[in-house]
């Protein structure tokens, strides 16, 4: 009497046509049992048949060998596809087992070995099932493919969103608090303040759950500012398309991340003591004894911890940080802006919020009109379709594409945020002029960051105290227009009370210009 293992294998798809284990052990069982053939052992598992590393499978392989064969003549399977899908794994496997003295068979597809005919067979029944997954691999490669190129993301979700489905509508969506930590991030990286590991430290510890690899891969991922990249195929290029989904990132913001990352590579790393929040002025600030670059450091005291700026050259030139800033703060405080700036700055800033809200409502107007046109063309297809000049097949692709981009539309036009509130457009510039006015005090209150950023802003080269007094000869031009122009009426004024001054007609002259606008 032969003795046989029984080997059965099903798969995710496998079950959806019927091929659950429990029909497969009942019909080997039977089969031996008609053909008088002793069974050993019957292994079931739930594995794909692309290749032979299956738990299972490798199991029984590693006993065969261990034994050699000895007491095991068959083994029996239902259809040769539940051996394997893959002809040429499935050939090398067929050697292995004679070599053990082991003969594979298909109860429902049985071959005689011994005749060479059977050959072309066995062909047949490894290079079919092979050729359906290649098929089905090649029509799941199509659909996803259209898909990408309709703006769907039909992959997991990436970090900061979520996957969604509404019947047979899936899509992604941001999800709290991950979106507003990339928010942040990116955010953080244009401002070029911190090296690039650093905003990911920084980030993980403010909660965001990701590896610093995959951050980078974040970073220039242009999932998160509403597009989705089509990998080239073929003949056609690799592109961009819009997504369905909403984005984290407006696309402007995206592009200037890449600009950064692109010019600059990584970010030059500093030290945790270099960004120490008790040095905002690290490298800002140049030695009045050798012109070098003043780094900064801590002494310790008897009771506390003295923190200096200092000079690593052998000058030896140091000065204690809260001199420094006092100082700092002095210089700042003479740029003030007088009524008649701020009557000039109002009117510009409510000329450019009024032009803000024009367009917003201009675009506001246009998205509407675009999702009415969708709108008509689906009832047309609908009519279309109930007259009976539309199949069911057409107007389901036309509702489709309608609805996507109704839906895409409509998602531009929540994410429009048009201020309509007179008190907020006024609070909006009050708040704008009073920054403008006291720009010691945000040096004080802001953090290390915003320091380095408003100091940057208005000094352009890197400046110096001697003896109590600023030896920095230039700042930012544009600073220099907004607010030397009173001190320059005031000088004029106390040279000359006439109205010949060169300066005497500045104010009147933006009031027109912008009036001419």
């Amino acid at each position: 009497m032969k003795i046989a293992d029984l080997y059965v294998r099903v798969s995710t798809d496998d079950q959806k046509y019927g091929y659950s284990p429990r029909a497969q052990e009942e019909a080997l069982r039977k089969y031996c049992e008609t053909q008088g053939i002793s069974i050993r052992k019957v292994v079931s598992e739930e594995q794909s048949a692309k290749s032979f590393e299956r738990p299972g499978w490798q199991g029984l392989l590693s006993e065969w060998k261990r034994i050699k064969g000895k007491g095991i003549d068959l083994v029996l399977f239902c259809k040769w596809d539940r051996f394997s899908r893959n002809a040429g794994d499935a050939y090398a496997m067929i050697n292995t087992l004679r070599k053990l003295g082991i003969e594979p068979q298909a109860i429902e597809q049985p071959l005689d070995m011994k005749v060479p005919e059977s050959k072309i067979m066995l062909a047949i029944y490894l290079a079919t099932p092979e050729v359906e997954n290649d098929r089905r691999g090649l029509n799941i490669f199509f659909g996803m493919r259209r898909g990408l190129k309709e703006g769907r993301y039909l992959r997991m979700a990436p970090v900061g969103y979520i996957n969604k489905a509404e019947g047979r509508r899936k899509y992604i969506e941001p999800v709290e608090p991950a979106a507003s930590l990339i928010r942040w991030s990116f955010e953080t990286v244009l401002s070029n303040v911190y090296p690039v590991d650093k905003v990911w430290e920084m980030a993980k510890e403010k909660g965001l759950k990701t590896s610093r690899a995959n951050f980078h891969r974040m970073l220039r991922n242009p999932i998160y500012c509403g597009k989705i990249l089509v990998p080239a195929f073929e003949d056609e290029n690799e592109t961009l398309v819009d997504g369905l989904h909403k984005e984290i990132v407006t696309e402007d913001e995206f592009l200037k991340v890449q600009y950064i990352l692109a010019n600059n590579g990584r970010l030059p790393v500093h030290t945790k003591d270099q960004t120490d929040d008790s040095f905002p002025l690290r490298g800002q600030i140049l030695c009045p004894e050798c012109g070098s670059v003043l780094t900064g450091s801590a002494s310790k005291g008897r009771t506390k911890r003295y923190y200096y700026y200092h000079c690593k050259s052998s000058c030896g030139y140091r000065s204690r940080v809260h001199e420094t800033h006092d100082r700092l703060v002095s210089e700042l405080r003479k740029f003030s802006l007088k009524k008649s700036t701020k009557e000039v700055y109002e009117n510009i800033l409510t000329k450019l919020i009024e032009s803000t809200f024009e367009n917003g409502l201009n675009q506001k107007k246009v998205l509407s009109e675009k999702i009415e046109d969708e709108q008509k063309r689906l009832k047309n297809a609908r009519d279309l379709l109930l007259s009976g000049d539309l199949d069911g097949t057409d107007y389901r692709e036309i509702k489709e594409e309608c609805n996507d981009k109704i839906n895409k539309l409509e998602q531009k036009l929540i994410s429009l945020n048009v201020p309509v509130s007179s008190k907020y457009t006024k609070d909006v510039i009050n708040q704008s002029i009073n920054r403008l006015s006291s720009l010691d005090e945000l040096f004080v209150n802001g953090t290390t960051a915003q320091k380095r950023i408003l100091i940057g802003s208005i000094f352009p080269e890197k400046w110096c105290f001697e003896n109590s007094k600023s030896r920095t000869t230039r700042i930012n031009s544009v600073v220099e227009c907004m607010y030397l122009i009173d001190r320059d009426l005031i000088n004029s004024k106390k040279e000359r009370k006439t109205k010949n001054s060169s300066f005497s007609h500045w104010v009147e002259l933006a009031r027109f210009e912008l009036a001419s606008r």
